[in-house]
């Protein structure tokens, strides 16, 4: 599946009764949530022993992704773009790789 195949499936499921700023706050704080949800899986996992749960932890990065794709549509953006970025970022950062010289 390619990113902007992606972005365009899933903006059907925005809810169509929101007005645009509303829609950009949701899903704002949605993906703010759902990292959330993403953190407790890990932590529990982490510090209380309990078995990571890898079809619950999956379904949560969907949510993010999802809440990360509105984001980025509600302003004006794609998910390739971003993830272009986001890559020229790093490899800036860091040319060889993490760590290495």
């Amino acid at each position: 599946m390619h990113w902007n195949d992606y972005q365009r499936e899933a903006s059907r499921t925005r809810n169509p009764a929101l007005d645009a700023r509303d829609r950009a706050l949701d899903a704002a704080a949605g993906l703010a949530e759902e990292a959330g949800e993403v953190l407790g899986l890990i932590r529990k996992h982490h510090m209380q022993g309990k078995k990571l749960d890898h079809d619950a932890l999956c379904l949560e990065l969907g949510d993010v992704l999802w809440c990360l794709t509105a984001v980025a549509a509600d302003h004006g953006l794609t998910l390739e773009a971003v993830a272009a970025a986001n890559l020229a970022k790093l490899r800036a950062r860091h040319p060889g790789g993490f760590g290495a010289g």
